[in-house]
């Protein structure tokens, strides 16, 4: 079997090194897979009680009135997440704008947005208004912001919290990592948080970024009290098919405050057409769970191959996982580039591209990004990134299939085996 691995550049001792690596996460893999069969359950009985047929799957022109494939796709949505209602949509362009539209509808001037996650990823901040540039953002608006960073350790400091918890209207927790070393916010870390919350101000609204989050475990946020979930379609739930959308599913009086802002006042969810099929979006939901599923175990993977080569990961190879992503302190700047120059070259797509560190729109220092993927920019395949500071920290997500996690694992590690 090693001569069809052989044959595309990769050792023997790689090879072996993997294998090992593999052998070792065999426990881990068969609980991801127990996980991945609730949720392909959840999913598949949700499309089956709102009878989804071929005639979902048609395409609709001008105002979009009466979609079928549209309003089905909302109301699947709304059953797995555990929710009142839900605004799917294509013309959403990203988690940042489906973060957007739900803070931009959530906030009035004079209302306060506390964030108890630390800094949210870098896209926010021209939303939120902590950079430079304030305009059109939340505080040009007159919403005030609020701030509660992390303890050390990465938890939820709840009892500063709980301090400005009661003057807030919106508060938002930042499930995954952006650009933290910080593993992804667990369920239980969610569960009791929203639950302390509730008993100090039972009005606020609770709103979790849930990007990367979707599907790592048999509950999500709404199944425990978060009074909105936001995310992307091109990462976990479009199950690397959705070709473009972004998701926000909660209660239904939130929800249509926000379809507001997505078209507008008296309009809503009412409108929004799609001249192309909706079963690319079906059939990635309904494929997400295994997607996910490959993902975490691919991942364990790369963990504990790390780890045995002397780097510091989040979340460690003995960790739940509770996101797709993998942390890696490099220490080392030309190490990042070195591993992005790997997931580039063995991507499906653009293989021959080298990707080089640049000054990327939204970002405050320069960022490498490695992502040879179907669908431009989709973080459920297999990616990486990193911006280029100190500790050099590179983020490795995704990943359409298993093979493809392993087979980047051995590439890295021969890349990599001379460094440490």
């Amino acid at each position: 079997m090693y001569n069809y691995f052989l044959k595309q550049g990769i050792s023997q001792d790689a090879y072996n090194f993997v294998k090992k690596c593999e052998e070792q996460c065999n426990e881990i893999s068969k609980k991801i897979d127990e996980i991945v069969d609730v949720n392909q359950l959840k999913v598949l009985s949700s499309m089956q009680k709102e009878s989804i047929a071929a005639r979902h799957f048609n395409p609709s022109t001008g105002y979009g009135y009466d979609d079928e494939g549209r309003d089905a796709y909302e109301r699947v949505f709304a059953r797995v997440f555990g929710t009142e209602d839900a605004l799917v949509r294509p013309q959403i362009i990203s988690g940042t704008h489906a973060l957007a539209l739900t803070l931009y509808g959530l906030l009035e001037n004079g209302q306060t947005l506390l964030c108890i996650t630390g800094k949210p990823y870098d896209t926010l901040d021209n939303v939120i208004g902590l950079s430079e540039n304030k305009k059109h953002s939340l505080a040009s608006l007159g919403v005030k912001y609020k701030q509660i960073d992390l303890t050390s350790d990465g938890q939820i400091d709840i009892d500063e919290v709980l301090k400005h918890a009661e003057s807030a209207s919106v508060i938002f927790m930042q499930r995954s990592r952006g650009y933290a070393y910080r593993s992804a916010l667990s369920i239980d870390q969610i569960r009791s948080t929203i639950a302390a919350i509730k008993k100090c101000n039972s009005e606020a609204v609770l709103v979790v970024d849930n990007c990367y989050g979707e599907f790592t475990n048999v509950i999500e946020p709404t199944d425990i009290g978060a009074d909105i979930a936001v995310g992307s379609l091109i990462k976990n739930p479009g199950g690397g098919i959705a070709p473009t959308g972004g998701y926000i599913v909660g209660n239904k009086e939130c929800i249509e405050t926000i379809a507001d802002r997505w078209s507008a006042p008296g309009i809503g969810k009412e409108v929004g057409s799609y001249a192309a099929s909706y079963a690319p979006f079906y059939q990635g939901l309904f494929l997400a769970p295994m997607i996910v599923g490959q993902c975490l175990k691919g991942i364990r993977v790369m963990a504990y191959m790390f780890e045995k080569m002397g780097y510091e990961v989040l979340p460690k190879s003995t960790q739940d996982q509770n996101d797709i992503i993998l942390s890696v302190k490099t220490g080392s700047e030309q190490v990042v580039i070195d591993i992005c120059k790997v997931v580039q070259s063995v991507s499906p797509v653009d293989s021959n591209v080298v990707p080089l560190p640049w000054d990327m729109p939204g970002y405050s220092d320069k960022v490498i990004m490695a992502a040879g993927t179907f669908v431009q920019g989709s973080s459920i395949e297999l990616s990486a990134d990193a911006p280029i500071k100190e500790p050099y920290i590179v983020y490795i997500q995704g990943g359409l299939t298993y093979s493809h996690i392993k087979i980047a694992a051995m590439k890295i590690y021969d890349a990599l085996k001379h460094t440490k």
